[in-house]
């Protein structure tokens, strides 16, 4: 599969020893909306609940075009998954 300009790949920075990371995870206010040619607000949508963590899917608030997503291995709904 071919990766667009819009395709982020994940990558584990961890900081040195007994320091604490400023930031756990990126959280979109606004994606580039390839219909409407601008940057626009989105709204974020729980789409599945995977093994490897919960994936969400970005949409643009004004024409309802999927700009993007995003698996959040936090964990929140793998509850769901274990017996």
């Amino acid at each position: 599969m071919k990766k667009g300009p819009f395709d982020f790949v994940t990558t584990s920075v961890r900081p040195p020893a007994g320091k604490k990371a400023d930031f756990e995870e990126f959280e979109a206010i606004e994606l580039y909306c390839p219909k409407c040619g601008r940057a626009v607000q989105v709204s974020k949508s729980l789409l599945l609940i995977l093994p490897e963590g919960d994936k969400y899917e970005y949409r643009c608030q004004y024409c309802g075009s999927k700009v993007g997503d995003k698996i959040d291995r936090s964990g929140q709904f793998q509850g769901i998954l274990k017996t």
